[in-house]
């Protein structure tokens, strides 16, 4: 079985142990909206001519502030304070049109695809 092809992963700290950059409701509020996002919008689909998009549930993105905050890879773009309400302008105009919303950034990284392989 061929592997499907990822366009996007999002990881969101939704349930942080330690409640530090967000309130746990809020951030399980936020989380069910992405679920629903992504899967009412195709995202998820293997079959997906762009590659499906990947969504996890993390404890801590180590920004303890702003939560909940979303990391989108391989964009290496970070939301502050994402909300339900944010979730789908995030998922169209960013995830799918590759458009990111500046006005809720709050960093910006790169990744190095040779760091990411396994020795």
């Amino acid at each position: 079985m061929t592997p499907a092809k990822i366009s996007h992963h999002l990881l969101l700290c939704a349930t942080p142990s330690k409640a530090k950059c967000c309130d746990p409701a809020k951030g399980a509020a936020t989380w069910d909206a992405l679920k629903q996002g992504v899967k009412r919008l195709g995202l998820e689909a293997t079959s997906r001519p762009e590659g499906m998009v990947l969504r996890s549930k993390v404890d801590c993105l180590r920004i303890c502030d702003r939560g909940p905050v979303l990391l989108i890879w391989p964009d290496g773009t970070w939301y502050g304070e994402v909300t339900p309400d944010r979730i789908e302008r995030i998922l169209t105009e960013h995830v799918i049109g590759g458009e990111p919303i500046e006005e809720w950034l709050i960093q910006r990284s790169t990744m190095d695809p040779n760091q990411a392989a396994a020795s």
